[in-house]
């Protein structure tokens, strides 16, 4: 909204300086810092309560307990991204198979999904939404800096220039991520879409499209890549395909001989 509503205000021309296309673009980075306040705020100083779910199958329904008690917890149990969502939708209204599940605690096939282990702490049970409402007020700052990538477009003419930006805020997103990982300052947690986590996938994100950028547009080579042109022009029906099983289903069609040799 603040992209669509500044539009009119975006400057034709830069001041000198590297920071220029941030200041140039103040309300955006603005309401990216807003999202991200807010995430971080909620996240560890929100009091999490110990809580319960009633998990119900043919035969029998049972009530597990989960303690808690806390603030600032990142495990699967108690954070705040979970409790706000079991707030604000409703226990009921969130995914029943988290990939929490997987996890060494819960199940004997870890790290692939299986059967619940009758030792397993409650909350391998629980369920979890893992794009609820913070983690979609942080996506907001994903969103911030993917715009950036694009006003680089619109006010550098030059490839020197273009990869110059591209290339420096990526770099310095996936320092930030790497060392709030490894420090065990904020783990990258998808589930969570922590801080780290935008951090890693922003600069991942602005690598690639770099690399991309040097082999179609300065190098030319746009034929190989036709087929990604198509996929990024149709990317919701790639994901639905994907999501629904569709796509695996159709590349496990194709088999050599045997149903076990399958692509």
């Amino acid at each position: 909204m603040i992209e669509t509503l500044t539009t009119k205000r975006r400057p034709t021309v830069l001041e000198p300086g590297y920071s220029s296309i941030f200041t140039a673009y103040c309300w955006q980075w603005l309401g990216g810092f807003v999202a991200f306040v807010i995430y971080m705020t909620t996240t560890y100083s929100l009091y999490v309560p110990d809580w319960s779910f009633v998990v119900s199958t043919d035969s029998e329904t049972t009530q597990y307990t989960v303690k808690c008690g806390m603030r600032g917890h990142l495990g699967p149990a108690c954070n705040a991204v979970g409790y706000v969502d079991r707030e604000v939708w409703g226990i009921n209204h969130l995914y029943m198979y988290p990939v929490w599940q997987r996890l060494k605690a819960c199940t004997h096939s870890s790290p692939s999904s299986g059967e619940i282990r009758e030792d397993a702490p409650s909350w391998c049970r629980a369920p979890f939404e893992p794009e609820g409402l913070l983690s979609s007020i942080l996506a907001i700052l994903s969103g911030t800096i993917g715009i950036h990538y694009g006003h680089v477009l619109i006010h550098f003419k030059g490839h020197s220039e273009r990869l110059k930006q591209w290339v420096s805020i990526a770099l310095g997103l996936l320092i930030v991520a790497i060392i709030l990982h490894f420090t065990d300052a904020i783990p990258i947690n998808k589930q969570l879409y922590s801080f780290s986590y935008v951090c890693f996938t922003a600069g991942t994100a602005g690598i690639v499209f770099s690399i991309f950028y040097i082999l179609i547009d300065v190098w030319g080579w746009r034929t190989p890549f036709l087929f990604l042109e198509w996929i990024g022009m149709n990317a919701m029906l790639i994901y639905v395909l994907g999501a629904q099983g569709i796509l695996p289903a159709f590349v496990n069609g194709w088999y050599y001989k045997s149903t076990n040799n399958t692509l």
